[in-house]
């Protein structure tokens, strides 16, 4: 890590831990190529090691009560970001001087950009001890980093994180990184935000309605009992519940 970078860097961790920060979140959007003849990626993943290592060397010397978060990203801006998904972050988490130190921010958008399933980044982050942050929003596959509110585009997905991050007892930031469409005016971008709750709220409740509905646990209970597995009713039960017509 060059040393201007490193000393800037420890002055934006100084000044977060003096407002109370706890959570220090990376985003290595320019650690990336447009093509593999720019860079060597043994060297670049040697360079980000580097950097993570000294930071977290900082933090443990000055005894900062912090923690990094890296957040993945499969492109843009860069063609082709390294470490693009949750699962590459938590792999090389594991070659730090420091991996107590480090965890991930899982973006909703940033793994559906890639027509990923987020769910499972996150239970994955979640099963290693590693879930220290998380960014809800919403994305359309293929598209380009769009930051939707929450729950907009494709709600069944953002329900069943809900129901996981309410079932496993997640206690950490729920960060809504998005942006209301660029036409509103302020009381437009006051809609967005208490949208993006409101939907959380919502899906929560959901959540709460879908594990006391008798039939749907009756199927579960099958299922995980090696019975008939009912998973085209199941699903369409789950539906029906988020459209409101099951209470």
């Amino acid at each position: 890590m060059r040393a201007y970078a490193l000393e800037k860097t420890k002055r934006a961790i100084d000044l977060g831990v003096e407002l109370g920060a706890g959570v220090y979140v990376f985003w290595g959007g320019r650690e990336g190529v447009e093509t593999d003849a720019a860079k060597d990626p043994l060297a670049a993943l040697a360079r980000m090691r580097d950097a993570m290592n000294a930071l977290t060397a900082y933090v443990h010397d000055q005894h900062y009560q912090l923690v990094f978060a890296l957040e993945a990203k499969p492109n843009e801006p860069r063609g082709d970001i390294y470490l693009a998904t949750t699962g590459a972050m938590l792999a090389f988490i594991d070659t730090l001087d420091h991996p107590d130190m480090v965890g991930v921010n899982p973006e909703v958008a940033h793994e559906h950009m890639a027509g990923l399933n987020f769910l499972h980044a996150v239970a994955q982050a979640w099963d290693r001890g590693k879930l220290f942050h998380i960014d809800l929003n919403d994305q359309a596959f293929g598209r380009y980093d769009q930051d939707f509110r929450f729950g907009s585009c494709n709600p069944k997905s953002a329900f069943f994180l809900v129901k996981f991050l309410e079932e496993v007892g997640y206690a950490g930031s729920r960060h809504f990184d998005a942006h209301a469409y660029r036409t509103e005016d302020e009381e437009g971008v006051k809609d967005f935000a208490s949208g993006c709750m409101r939907t959380y709220l919502i899906l929560k409740d959901r959540a709460a309605a879908w594990r006391a509905d008798r039939e749907i646990q009756t199927l579960v209970a099958d299922a995980n009992a090696g019975g008939r597995l009912a998973y085209e009713r199941l699903d369409q039960l789950t539906i029906e519940l988020l459209l409101g017509v099951r209470s």
